[in-house]
């Protein structure tokens, strides 16, 4: 690592795991998962500095971040630190969907002309959901994040015009980190400059719904 590199960080905590990435390219990233669960609030801004270093803040370019769905205390907790390092670095801050996150973390299971059937367990015995397709210009979005009961989730499915392959993200969300990186320096490639008051946290379902 130089100071002169311009490096991107990614944060994910819509699970009881703490992902982070860095890197400065698709082919210079690092991720690292943790297993917090409750001490996820108290050991989140250690884990960031321990992380990031001896990478300066200096060198960072951008953030990315988990938005949900997934816990809410968890996602909550990732969001608004990285709205803050964003808003105080003055750093673009890109906000993707937890589901979106896994699609392309998994893209490889997709075969040409196949899309991702991403689906998540929600409250109630439904599923958040989303429809992902992998192109050469990155992942196109063709359902974004809905919560669904199950047979509706099936319907959908089956009326898609491509044949899909259902992806459960359930375990090891933090792994998605490096995804998220990815995603970002996509966005960034595009001149795509997000400002981190846009970037809000999205549950999917109320937390005290039953």
């Amino acid at each position: 690592m130089t100071e002169g590199n311009r490096w991107g960080i990614a944060i994910h905590t819509a699970s009881a795991q703490l992902g982070l990435a860095k890197g400065d390219s698709p082919r210079d990233m690092v991720g690292r998962v943790w297993e917090l669960g409750t001490k996820l609030s108290s050991d989140f801004h250690d884990r960031l500095s321990e992380f990031v270093y001896p990478l300066p803040w200096s060198a960072v370019q951008l953030l990315a971040v988990a938005i949900g769905p997934g816990g809410f205390t968890s996602t909550r907790i990732g969001v608004v630190a990285a709205r803050t390092l964003a808003q105080q670095l003055d750093l673009p801050l890109f906000g993707y969907s937890t589901l979106a996150a896994a699609a392309w973390r998994q893209r490889q299971r997709a075969q040409p002309g196949e899309w991702l059937a991403v689906q998540m367990p929600a409250r109630r015995g439904e599923w958040h959901g989303g429809i992902y397709e992998i192109t050469a210009a990155g992942l196109v979005t063709h359902l974004s994040d809905r919560v669904l009961a199950p047979e509706q989730w099936e319907t959908t499915i089956a009326q898609q015009p491509a044949p899909c392959v259902i992806v459960t993200a359930e375990a090891d969300l933090g792994q998605d980190a490096i995804a998220l990186l990815q995603l970002a320096q996509q966005d960034w490639a595009k001149d795509v400059r997000p400002h981190w008051s846009t970037v809000l946290p999205h549950y999917g379902q109320h937390p005290v719904d039953r």
